[in-house]
């Protein structure tokens, strides 16, 4: 039997695809879901608690959660441009 090249999970792609396929772009859409749910969460117990360093780290959390969620868009709203020979 012959065996198949292990793929290392640790590897990157070196470029990424020139298009998204349906899967990919459910993937991104749950992925900003998610994001967007956490930091607004966050920030609604971040309110409720009555630690001020509880609260801050919350906070921080949400925040965390923020930035992915406006990276993730930032990297649909500029797609890669093709090597320029």
């Amino acid at each position: 039997m012959q065996q198949q090249p292990q793929m290392n999970p640790q590897t990157a792609m070196p470029q990424p695809p020139q298009m998204v396929s349906s899967k990919d772009a459910m993937y991104f859409s749950d992925m900003m879901s998610w994001n967007l749910l956490a930091a607004k969460k966050a920030h609604f117990f971040a309110s409720q608690c009555r630690d001020p360093e509880v609260a801050q780290a919350i906070e921080r959390a949400g925040q965390m959660h923020q930035r992915h969620y406006n990276m993730i868009l930032r990297h649909l709203q500029n797609p890669p441009q093709p090597p320029v020979m």
